[in-house]
Formats: C-alpha cells, structure tokens, sequence
C-alpha cells in the first residue's frame, strides 16, 4: 500500500476550477474581440493616425502684404533681416543635447548662455518668459538683429552650429514715408494664441491659423487682417519615434498675401499730424483766462475726407507712438508706456474713439432743425446776452449782445441765446415738463438724420457711437443711476453735483428745459467723435449725400493686379433741402470771411475769393476741464476737421493749424498767393496707382518736402502736461453753463 495519501478533489474545489476556466476563457474573448476590431475593423483608421504620428509640420512663414498710400507708396512693408534660428531636433541629437552649440552660438553672438538656452526652451506652465511657445519642430529665432559677419561665421564653421542657421526673413516695417506716422490708422501685429490656432485647426489655407503666424490686432492690420496674411507654407518631415527627421513627406508653399491700396496720401498725413501737434504745443503757451493757467491740449485728432466719396487722406491722432515697437514682440516696459495710467493712451485712435461735446459745430444741424420745426429762413431772431430758463441764467460767449438778426448771422457770430430761445420755443410746444404723447422732439429728431448717436461704419476697428441724449436714451441712464444718484442726495451736501444728484434722483427722467437748450448749442450730454462731424461737413459740401467712410481703396495682388476695389458706399442723406443748404453753405462761409473764424482766415491771408472756405467754430465746454477746441471745415473738394481737448476756443485753438492744411492742399503761401507746383493734392486722386510687372508702384515724384518727423512739441517750461500727450475720450457731465463759438 502506497504511503502517499489520497488528494481527491472535493466538489467545492471543481466548482472553483470551473469558474476560474470560465473567467480565463472570457477574458481571452475579450481580447481577441478587441484586437479583431482594432486590427480589422478599425484597421485602417489606426494605420492612418499612425502615419500621422510620424509627420511633423515645419512652417514657413508667408509674406505679409503691404499696405500703401493712394499713390503707391509703401506705409507698412517688410524689410529682410538676418535671423539666426535653432532647431531642437538637431540639437536632441548631439551626445550633449546641444549644449556645446548653444554656447558657441551665445559667444558669436555676443549673449550670455542662460538667454540662449532660455530662448530655446519649451514654453510650459512652470515656464516663464523667455521660452518658446510654438511647435517644437519649427526652428526657434534667437535674434532677429544679427550682422553679416555673425551669420558668415554661422553659416562657415556648420560643423560647429549642427542645427542652427543664419538667414534672411522677411519681418514687418512700418516705413513712416514721408514723415508720415499714421499708427491708430495703420494698426500693428502680435502672435496667434494658442486659441486661434486651436479653433482653426480643421481649416486650410488663409483660414488656418498655424503657431508662427502674426495677426493684425489694430488699425488696418486688423480690419484687412484676411487679405494681408497670405498662406504660410508647410513643410512635412517624416521622423522617427524618438523625433529625428528620416525623410520628407511633401512641401506646400507660402503664398504672400495681397497689397492693400489706401486713400491716405503720405504727405498730406505728415502734414496733418504736424500741424496738430504744432496746435497742441501753441496751445500750451497760451494763457486760459478762466483756469489762471495755460492751456494743457492734452489731446487731439484731426483728419481730412474727400467730400466726394467719404474717403479718408489723412486722419492723425495724439498722442502717437510707435507701431514698429510691436515688431517681433513689444517689451513689457514699451507696453507699460503705452497703456499704463500716465501714458494718456496714445492706442487710441481720437478721430474715431475720441468722445466730446461738439459745442457750436453742432449748431448746423441746429438750424436744420429749426427749418423743420417751421421757423423761416427769412425771419429775425433775438439774440440778447443772456436768456434765463428754469431759474438759470445761460449765457452768450463774454456776454455779447447782437439784437434781432438772422439764422445765418447767428451762425456766422455763433450766437447761443438764439439757439437757446428756438430750443426752449420747441420745448414747451413739445409739453414741457408733462410732454405730449408724441412729442417732436424736432432737435433730437434732426441730430439722429445727421448720423449723430451712430457709429459711421469706418473699415477701423472699435469706433465708437457717440450719444444723443433724447429721451429714450435720459430714461436708460436714469434706470441705471437712481441709486447712486439718491444715495448722494441722502447724505445732504450742498455742492453742484449733490445739487444734480438731488435733482436727478427725483426726476432726472424727465426731459428739462435746460437739457434741450443745451443740447442746440452741443452741449450737456451730447457726445461726438471726429470722424462723424467730417462727414456731416462734407455732406454739407456735396449737397447733402452722407457717405460712410473708407480708408481702404481696393486690394491688389502681389503682381499689382486689382482683386477687389472697395467702392463709396451712399448711407443716407441729411434732411435739408436745396434752399436749406445752399443757405448754412453761405452762412459757413461768412464764418470765414466775417465771422468767429475770419482773423484766422482771410485776417491771416487766405484767397477766399478764389478758394471758397466755410467753417464753423466751437469752444465746448466739460465741468472740471478747459474748453475743447472744434473746428468743422469744408472747401469743394475737402472737409478738414480738427479737436484739441483743453485746448482753447474753436478759432484761436485750431484755426492756424487748419488754415495751414488748405495752404498745403491748394499751394497757397502765408501771402495768399497760388502755386498750383506745391500743391500736394488740389483735387482728390481718383484713381488707383500704376504698377510694375513686379508689382511695385510707380511713383510720381513729390512736389511738396515734408519737413520734420511728427512729434509732440514738448510743453513749455512751467506748463503741467501728462507724460504722453493725446484727444481724450471724454464723456462730458452734466453741464448747464455757457456754450462758445
């Protein structure tokens, strides 16, 4: 007998052993399952994103188009520059992962190692500036300023530099042709984000975004964005799976963008922004008799349209800067100077997102809707010194008493208390304090068919609408500050705003006597910018036709052919009859010749005889400010409007400045003669520039030489001005004083 014992199995262990065959048998169908489907079914699928897993993309960047004056002349090009470039891939291959190189580099260049390796790092979220943020197979720039020697040595000794290369890039430039600065105008650029690439990834061609691209982020670079960039083209590398390059798989090229033809003239610009900024300097040495100091002209826009068309020659703003400081990456103290609290935010572009009362240049669109309401060209009206209303004296400008005259001689001396005693006539007409149902509103009615309260649709990024302040728009702002105006009534001051506040918080809903008569002479709430006054000049210049302005004049192709014109486009026309225009057009130019504007003018020599100006003065006041100063003009062919905030009155702040502009536009010199051989532009250009079969421009010589580079004079000794200078947007409160020619 056997001494090994019995092991027979008991049922609860063949149980077990069962289950266990069943558990094993099962999970083998699940993998051979799931291998079936992701080699056979799925097998294709999975093949391809395994090919795509060896592809990497290598961009070249497109050329980016430029941007050019009417004439042809280049205001934001590109200009080669010797960029040294590192490719990590290369240097993942060297034993010491590229550190030897690295050093070499930072010696030829004449940079301290740690800025070399740290420019070439991966960008991560424990990473900080400097750091690469973009794919890690396009070559990295180290600098884009290197000299011809240093890429000599590069470009020599390759054994040396494995994975680095010197070579000419094309990088924007923004040209300042004849002077000219044009920066809110012209826009500037800065990288895609990782969000812009993300959301175009499914896309192709000038629709993708890809990592090295730059993007217009202002200005013109912004709103033509699409035409400009082109298509960057790609370079696909086949690698390894430890990344190293093993071949190529194809190559699609770059493709430049177009050329965008502009109406700015370059010369007319640089004039333009000089006599502004001659303006604002004048002003600074100017006593203000009401604040017992000099003028400050903190800020200011100015631009001419072309009366025709609604196209923009020129159109400045200051303060300005610089739009090359975005070239390649703005530094974080460049970015602090232009947006930081004491930079007067010279981003801005004034003529579009500056906001002010218009004071008397609004008083056009007052006798329009005087006529409208019924009031007779023919009669006379009161123009006392002084008229008081609600308890409130309002008065003329230093008090000055005219009798009983004419709509266009009040115009002409710019009188306030006729507007006033119009506006307070409709006022009451209208209910007064309980209005009728349907008031006419006939003054508010009539800013609204000017264009006023609306933006005027310019290809310029963020403009703003300005305000008219009817009773639509006094309920909204009541509805969102009652309580804060009645939390300021409750604390019981005694000074002008409590007084306000009092008032507003039991009825400022209500449209009252002194809001309306404000509102004839462009003041109190009214908010204009400077863009919407040109085109009403020019309405009034071209018989009553409000185009919508353009600085883009068409979009032409690399090779100088034209892809698409972008053509005046008609938004509507003022309200006034022939007989109504032709009567404010004899009124404006008797502003010229013997009215608010005439020592500026025909006083300081202009041939108004044989080139017809019309003008209109405006001194706008801002509780807590110096007076803004407005100057809204037209000849035939131009409107020319100029704003220079806390610079003074309409005439004596911008008059000379504006004066000098037609000078530069007609040939006309300080004696009033005529020479057709200086005039910059005597007639608009119409038509687009001729072009070589290389596509660059063909360029008349100038007659006119621009003289000094656009530049804020500084202020004078003693005088306080901000540390950049510019037109401010302001938003005017509540103000129930005088209004000024």
């Amino acid at each position: 007998m056997s001494n090994i014992p019995e092991t027979g199995r008991t049922q609860r262990v063949t149980i077990r052993l069962v289950v266990l065959q069943i558990l094993v048998f099962s999970l083998l169908a699940t993998l051979g399952g799931r291998l079936w489907y992701l080699q056979v079914r799925n097998g294709s699928e999975y093949a391809a994103k395994a090919q795509g897993n060896h592809i990497r993309e290598v961009v070249e960047p497109a050329v980016r188009g430029e941007i050019l004056d009417a004439s042809g002349r280049i205001l934001a090009g590109n200009e080669t520059k010797l960029v040294v470039s590192v490719s990590r891939t290369a240097l993942l291959q060297q034993k010491d992962r590229g550190r030897a190189a690295l050093a070499r580099l930072a010696e030829v260049l004449g940079m301290p190692v740690k800025d070399v390796e740290n420019k070439v790092r991966l960008c991560d979220a424990k990473t900080p500036q400097p750091c690469w943020n973009g794919s890690p197979y396009q070559p990295i720039p180290v600098t884009q300023q290197a000299t011809t020697q240093q890429a000599m040595q590069i470009m020599e000794r390759r054994e040396d530099f494995p994975g680095i290369t010197a070579q000419s890039t094309a990088l924007r430039r923004y040209t300042g042709v004849e002077g000219a600065n044009a920066a809110q105008v012209l826009g500037y650029l800065s990288p895609v984000t990782d969000e812009e690439v993300a959301k175009s990834s499914g896309k192709s061609g000038r629709d993708r975004r890809l990592p090295s691209d730059q993007v217009g982020r202002a200005g013109l670079e912004s709103v033509y964005d699409d035409d400009l960039r082109g298509s960057a083209g790609v370079d696909r590398l086949e690698v390894d799976n430890l990344g190293r390059v093993i071949g190529s798989a194809g190559r699609t090229p770059a493709q430049p963008g177009n050329n965008l033809v502009t109406s700015i003239d370059a010369r007319v610009q640089k004039v333009v922004e000089d006599n502004l900024a001659q303006a604002m300097a004048d002003a600074r040495k100017t006593y203000d008799k009401e604040t017992q100091r000099n003028f400050e002209a903190d800020s200011g826009a100015a631009l001419v349209m072309d009366v025709h068309t609604g196209r923009i020659i020129a159109m400045a703003s200051a303060p300005t800067f610089d739009p090359n400081l975005w070239v390649g990456g703005i530094s974080a103290k460049d970015y602090q100077n232009l947006t930081g609290k004491d930079s007067n935010y010279p981003l801005l572009n004034r003529a579009i997102q500056g906001q002010s009362a218009p004071g008397s240049t609004f008083k056009v669109i007052s006798t329009t809707a005087a006529v409208q309401a019924g009031y007779s060209l023919d009669g006379h009206y009161a123009c006392p010194k002084s008229l008081t209303i609600g308890g409130r004296e309002f008065k003329n400008f230093e008090s000055e008493s005219f009798g009983d005259i004419s709509l266009e001689r009040a115009l002409e001396v710019s009188c306030d208390t006729v507007f006033y005693g119009l506006a307070y006539d409709q006022w009451m007409k209208d209910g007064g304090i309980k209005p009728k149902k349907d008031p006419a509103d006939w003054f508010f009615k009539t800013a609204h068919q000017f264009g006023l309260g609306a933006k005027t649709g310019i290809d310029l990024p963020g403009e703003v609408p300005g305000r008219v302040p009817d009773r639509q728009w006094k309920q909204s702002f009541y509805d969102a500050n009652k309580d804060a105006w009645c939390a300021q009534a409750a604390k019981g001051g005694h000074d002008y705003t409590d007084e306000i506040a009092r008032e507003n918080c039991v009825d400022g809903n209500v449209m009252r006597a002194g809001d309306s008569v404000n509102f004839a002479i462009g003041q109190g709430d009214t908010l204009v910018t400077p863009v919407q006054m040109a085109r009403i000049y020019s309405a009034l210049a071209n018989g009553g036709t409000l185009y919508r302005p353009t600085v883009g004049k068409a979009v032409v192709s690399p090779d100088g052919k034209t892809v698409r014109e972008i053509a005046p486009h008609v938004d509507g026309k003022l309200p006034d009859d022939g007989k109504l225009l032709s009567y404010i057009d004899q009124a404006t130019a008797g502003v010229i010749t013997s009215g608010t504007a005439a020592w500026k003018f025909v006083g300081s020599g202009w041939p108004q005889d044989k080139i017809e100006l019309h003008a209109k003065t405006g001194t706008a006041e801002v509780a807590g400010k110096q007076t803004t100063s407005w100057l809204t003009t037209y000849s035939k062919d131009y409107a020319v409007v100029m704003t220079v905030s806390q610079g003074g009155t309409g005439s004596g702040g911008s008059g000379d400045a504006v004066r000098r502009i037609y000078q530069a536009l007609y040939g006309v010199d300080d004696k009033g003669a005529i020479d057709n051989s200086k005039a910059l532009l005597p007639t608009p250009q119409a038509e687009l520039p001729k072009f070589n079969p290389d596509g660059t421009a063909i360029i008349q010589q100038a007659a006119y030489q621009a003289g000094s580079t656009f530049l804020d004079p500084a202020p004078p000794a003693g005088a306080q001005a901000p540390a950049t200078v510019a037109l401010a947007a302001l938003e005017p409160t509540r103000f129930t004083g005088r209004g000024r020619a």
